[in-house]
């Protein structure tokens, strides 16, 4: 048996589009900041002569993750201070989930 969709009214409809709106922005805001830092980190430690490999994007992505678990747990980012460790205990828990049903296969 199928799951039933509501038909939205238009306010409805209007609410969904911004917020969906709003949530591309943000995402294209983060991966174009990731990217810059990366660019810039590039730069700068060749300007120094460094001949160290700059940190990927991956590092940067990993930055913008801790950040934003601490700031859902309610932890400072910097002391790691302040969180809630039932919230973290959660964030976790459906990160697994994610994880056991789109890429594992598991039905949840």
């Amino acid at each position: 048996m199928g799951k039933a969709c509501p038909v939205l009214t238009p306010v409805e409809r209007q609410v969904v589009d911004a917020i969906s709106s709003a949530e591309n922005a943000l995402i294209a805001t983060v991966y174009k900041a990731m990217e810059e830092a990366t660019l810039q980190a590039c730069a700068e430690m060749q300007a120094a002569g460094s001949s160290e490999r700059p940190p990927s994007l991956a590092y940067f992505t990993s930055v913008v993750h801790h950040r934003m678990f601490c700031l859902m747990c309610g932890a400072d980012p910097e002391t790691m201070e302040g969180g809630d460790p039932d919230m973290a205990s959660r964030i976790l828990e459906n990160g697994r989930k994610i994880s056991e049903h789109y890429w594992q296969g598991v039905d949840l």
